[in-house]
């Protein structure tokens, strides 16, 4: 499923207030960080991941492996830094960042 322009717009409206709640370091992918991406996303469907990683193709690939891993969309990425979105079964309007800032 491809995000519309519009979508897109209004998730980085949303977005754009966000911390980065994963960073990817020099390990690259690991387990851990795998069950961690996938808790985060079940909890806020839209979240904010950094790449520190110095070249820009190998930060390219890691995101394009983290989004198809995860089985999640990527709305947007500035320099280091990517907003992702996998919609939830159930989301918690409590912890969501789409149900907390829908307008």
């Amino acid at each position: 499923m491809s995000l519309s322009p519009e979508q897109r717009r209004q998730y980085r409206a949303i977005a754009h207030n966000l911390k980065p709640v994963i960073i990817i370091g020099d390990k690259g992918l690991t387990e851990g960080l795998q069950q961690e991406l996938d808790r985060a996303l079940n909890d806020h469907e839209l979240i904010k991941v950094k790449v520190a990683h110095p070249d820009r193709d190998a930060r390219r690939d890691a995101i394009d492996a983290l989004c198809q891993q995860a089985g999640a969309q990527l709305v947007q990425t500035i320099g280091k830094i990517a907003v992702i979105l996998r919609r939830a079964k159930k989301p918690n309007p409590k912890l969501s960042n789409l149900l907390r800032n829908r307008s």
